[in-house]
């Protein structure tokens, strides 16, 4: 990693923008930072992790406050950091969320937090605008987290020299951020839940047998063994139970004998009884007949008159069809007739065909002159239009002479007018871009304001579907057991401990919370998921599209360009209309002179066709006044005569339809008295009175049908029972008794047999599975006293002699790396008096070991704390540490730039020159390291120096170079 242009604006200290070229600072390969203190030196190293992490390290981090409070309100605060990782080189801009002043009235704005990842070379991908995909790249590329970029890349002030005198849980804290040993926790974790597993299946295993040795000695009836029980007491108990079998087995079949006997007895009881009420039932029915006997005669003579009457019924209902059609045709004669005398024409004694065949001729003969009436009319029409036309013609001559000595003024006007939008073009397109943006400005960051409601709604309603969630499947969990025997069946073995019979299952709990209740929250919980991305989402593009407004906006008044540009955009879009409007007016001048010469000629040619039409109207008149006669003209008698024609012929029409309908009328009432007669009635009323519905005849056959059934049905039964008694007497109840009493002993030596069956095939099946269960038990057992002790080992208990758990002793390899790479760097910088010691003993009150790191005193010989160094011994120690330890966290990658914070000042001079020397090894090989720091002596040894003064209004940069 080698960063090459570092750019601030309005954060930290910095109101203004300010630019560091580390191309240029790190030419020799080694700067200074230095400046008063509180001048801002740490927050360049800050801006530098806020570029690439979007966050700074140390307690600065948890303040979350990196705007400038001397930055002027429309200054942005943004970070923007040029750097190149394993040959790629690109551009991170990013902005910290912020609130700052609103540009009009009280108030603040919050500014939303954004980034842009932009390459530059060596790549050739599209870059990143979202802060998850921009975080996700240069984690990739940088090959570190964030935590282990403040370490390894910004050697912070003070924390390497806490890390020497930390205690061991303080130290493994650091070293888990570094090299990332969640996974060996996990594997503990892993390890102690699976024990947990285990020995919960080991007390479920012991639980089913002491569960099946209760349920054997129950289904027995006896009590269970205090011991848990054996194989030999299992083998008597079986024993026992099959006697008790053989004794229940002989008692039923005893039973079983006495009840056929007794059935045997009931039924041919019951047969006997039955013969004699069947008897006794057919001579009632006999009885019953004899009584209905006149009725059935009745009903036969009904029905069969009814079934003679059925053909004179439709013959009746033809007549009265046609007695309703010769009315009709009645009243439409009488109706014709009014029409007739409605003429004055008489409607008696007159040939009426005649009549209207003689008044249609009359009508003929004046056709021609009711043409020519019709010809008058359309004359005098065109008479009317051809004066209008003279008129409106003569009007449209004045007004087009009028408009053509306007026309000089109209048309300079228009030119004007062309001129001027055409000046309009040419500045628009230079306006309309920051006018669009100036419009759409406020509509965006009222559409941001929106997306970040909605956003923290989303993110509410999430943790909310979530946090019920959790809550449904604790309570499921819960309620497992009642879950579980809401499915036991009778007869079902049960899926947790296999039996059959269930005992004591759970009750049902008041609102238990089922499978389904899970399902429907996980969907509301993914739904709420689902809306918090769109929301956020939308926020991001929101924010974006804001940024770039405001950047083609500018300094602009936004209300000032949208003015600009309606006002030019208006006149810019009558260009077309303005250069169109000047060539139509010259095209109108043109035309409007051809059309005053036109119209003069249209109103002398006018003139002479209205006063030759004139003269042939008035000659026509006279004819056609002699010929209409009494009538308003010609047309008005010629129809008059037509319709007293028509309705002459419709009355004669009418008349004989009448006479039709009389005659047919009379044959149908002929032929009905025919049939009346031949059915064997006096008249047709007689045949009508004794017609009856299908559906009467039908029921009457019922009935006559009904009485004969029932007397050969009884006349059945006598004959096929001539020798039973019906006065005899039986007694049913007695023998039906003795069966029942028969049968409830049968019942009851049979549930015995069956009960005793029952409890040996039970408890044999019982048996069975205790048997099995009793040899699962003793592996289960045995796996799991392997898998307690490994799990005490892993979690530094048990035989573990260090009492280390496998997490610290993989930090322990690893700070032992970094112990071996300290010390090849203290030893020269201690001139070979100083090295780091790694140790593994355990701590005092029993507190874990293995993190342990001291130093070994060559002048002494002896290992003492690293607590009891001097300062600047300390300081040698802690950068030699940290130097250490970058290498080992960088293993493999390439780290060009490094930065050293602060500490200088503890050195002596042979110790500082011991000092620069390690960091000229460094910068060997193309690496810059910078030192921050305001020690005079640095300044004076190290040419390349970027200083930071700082002021009342804030800081600013100065390179030496």
């Amino acid at each position: 990693m080698k960063l090459h242009r570092l750019s601030v604006s309005a954060f930290g200290p910095y109101p203004g923008r300010e630019e560091v070229d580390f191309d240029l600072l790190g030419a020799d390969g080694l700067f200074l930072l230095h400046g008063d203190t509180g001048a801002g030196k740490t927050t360049l190293l800050d801006a530098v992790a806020f570029a690439l992490f979007g966050k700074v390290p140390g307690a600065r981090g948890q303040v979350k406050r990196l705007r400038c409070d001397y930055a002027d309100r429309d200054t942005p605060t943004e970070v923007e950091l040029e750097l190149t990782v394993r040959g790629r080189r690109f551009r991170v801009v990013r902005s910290p969320e912020y609130d700052r002043p609103k540009k009009r009235g009280d108030g603040v704005t919050r500014q939303q937090a954004k980034v842009s990842l932009t390459w530059l070379a060596g790549w050739h991908g599209e870059g990143h605008t979202r802060i998850d995909d921009v975080a996700r790249e240069v984690e990739s590329l940088l090959g570190m987290t964030a935590e282990q970029f403040f370490q390894v890349v910004l050697l912070p002030q003070g924390e390497f020299a806490n890390f020497l005198r930390a205690e061991t849980a303080e130290r493994e804290k650091l070293l888990e951020k570094l090299f990332g040993t969640e996974r060996f926790l996990d594997v503990e974790k892993w390890f102690r839940e699976r024990r947990k597993a285990k020995g919960r299946e080991l007390d479920e295993l012991g639980r089913a047998n002491r569960d099946l040795v209760q349920r054997v000695a129950e289904v027995a009836g006896e009590d269970p063994p205090a011991d848990g029980g054996d194989p030999e007491w299992l083998s008597s108990l079986l024993k026992r139970l099959d006697e008790v079998n053989l004794e229940a087995q002989a008692r039923a079949a005893l039973a079983a004998g006495s009840l056929g006997r007794a059935e045997t007895a009931w039924r041919q009881t019951q047969e006997l009884a039955d013969r004699v009420r069947r008897v006794r039932r057919a001579r009632a029915d006999l009885a019953r007949c004899a009584e209905a006997e006149p009725r059935r005669a009745a009903w036969e003579r009904e029905r069969d008159a009814a079934r003679r009457a059925a053909v004179v019924v439709p013959a009746q209902e033809r007549v009265r069809r046609l007695e309703q059609a010769a009315d009709r045709v009645l009243a439409q004669a009488r109706a014709a007739a009014d029409a007739v005398e409605a003429f004055g024409h008489p409607v008696s004694g007159t040939d009426l065909r005649a009549d209207g065949e003689r008044l249609r001729e009359e009508a003929g003969g004046l056709t021609a002159l009711a043409d020519e009436a019709r010809r008058q009319q359309e004359d005098r029409r065109r008479l009317d239009e051809l004066a209008r036309r003279e008129e409106q013609a003569a009007g449209r001559l004045t007004t087009l002479v009028t408009a053509l000595a306007e026309v000089p003024d109209r048309l300079a006007a228009a030119r004007a007018a062309a001129e001027e939008s055409a000046l309009a073009v040419a500045r628009l397109e230079s306006v309309a871009a920051r006018a669009a943006a100036a419009r759409d400005l406020p509509g965006a960051e009222r559409l941001l304001r929106t997306a970040d409601d909605a956003r923290r709604v989303a993110v509410d309603a999430h943790q909310k579907a979530k946090d019920v969630l959790l809550q449904v499947r604790q309570q499921r969990l819960d309620g497992m057991a009642v879950e579980l025997a809401a499915e036991l069946r009778a007869g079902r073995s049960c899926p947790v401990c296999g039996s059959a019979e269930h005992p004591r299952p759970a009750e049902p709990m008041l609102d238990a919370v089922t499978a389904a209740d899970e399902e429907r929250a996980t969907a509301v919980e993914q739904t709420a998921l689902d809306r918090r991305t769109a929301a956020e989402k939308a926020f991001q593009d929101a924010a974006s599209r804001v940024t770039t407004l405001r950047e083609v906006v500018g300094e602009h008044d936004p209300a000032a360009l949208i003015a600009e540009h309606r006002s030019l955009d208006t006149v810019a879009s009558q260009r077309d209309a303005r250069s169109g409007a000047l060539a139509a007016l010259e095209r109108k001048v043109e035309a409007a002179t051809r059309d005053r010469a036109a119209l003069e000629r249209e109103t002398a040619e006018l003139a002479a066709s209205r006063r030759e039409l004139a003269e042939a109207v008035r000659e026509r008149a006279d004819r056609l006044e002699e010929a209409r006669g009494e009538f308003a003209d010609v047309t008005a008698r010629r129809a008059h005569l037509l319709d007293l024609s028509d309705a002459l012929a419709a009355l004669a029409e009418r008349r004989a339809a009448v006479a039709e309908h009389r005659e047919r009328l009379a044959e149908q009432q002929v032929e009905v008295s025919g049939l009346a007669a031949g059915a064997g009635f006096a008249d047709v009323a007689e045949a009508l009175a004794a017609a009856r519905p299908e559906s009467a005849v039908a029921e009457l056959d019922v009935r006559i049908r009904q009485v004969e059934d029932v007397r050969v049905a009884a006349e059945a039964v006598l004959a096929e029972l001539p020798d039973v008694d019906p006065a005899a007497e039986i007694d049913l109840p007695a023998a039906e008794t003795r069966y029942r009493a028969a049968r409830d002993q049968a019942e009851q030596a049979a549930n015995g047999r069956a009960d005793a069956g029952r409890r040996l095939a039970r408890t044999s099946e019982l048996a069975e599975r205790l048997s099995a269960a009793w040899v699962r038990l003793e592996p289960v057992a045995t796996a799991y006293a392997e898998l307690d002790a490994l799990t005490d080992v892993i979690n530094g208990q048990g035989q573990n002699a260090n009492r280390m758990t496998l997490r610290t002793y993989v930090l322990a390899a690893r700070l032992e790396e970094v112990a071996v790479a300290a010390s090849a760097r203290l030893e020269r910088m201690s001139q070979g008096r100083y090295r780091f010691v790694h140790s593994v003993e355990a701590g005092p009150r029993g507190t874990r070991g293995g993190l342990g790191l001291d130093v070994l005193d060559d002048y002494s010989g002896q290992q003492r704390p690293a607590k009891t160094l001097s300062g600047g011994e300390s300081f040698l120690a802690s950068l030699a540490l940290a130097l250490g330890l970058s290498d080992v966290v960088s293993a493999g990658a390439v780290l060009d730039t490094l930065f050293i914070d602060e500490g200088f000042g503890t050195l002596d001079a042979g110790a500082l020159e011991l000092v620069m020397s390690t960091l000229d090894e460094l910068r060997a090989g193309g690496r810059v390291v910078g030192l921050v720091s305001h020690v005079e002596e640095l300044r004076q040894r190290i040419p390349t120096r970027l200083r930071v003064r700082k002021a009342r209004g804030g800081s600013s940069l100065e390179v030496v170079a």
